[in-house]
């Protein structure tokens, strides 16, 4: 990944707005990995990308915390 976002302890929407700015803020093809503890973030980031036409890479989660890997379209 390029850039790294830390959203742990922030409710949605703030992990999703978050993800917006960051990604506006990177070039077409880099990759975002945002860390995550809420878990309805699974389900946002999944409609997110397909609303936004960004990929969802990968979505993972551990001990709580969610991963996700974003390419910017």
């Amino acid at each position: 990944f390029d850039v790294e976002l830390d959203a742990r302890q922030l409710a949605c929407p703030l992990p999703i707005l978050r993800t917006k700015k960051s990604l506006s803020q990177m070039a077409s093809g880099q990759v975002l990995r945002i860390v995550a503890t809420d878990p309805g973030a699974v389900n946002d980031f999944e409609v997110f990308c397909r609303q936004t036409g960004n990929e969802l890479l990968s979505s993972m989660e551990r001990d709580g915390e969610f991963a996700f890997l974003i390419r910017r379209r």
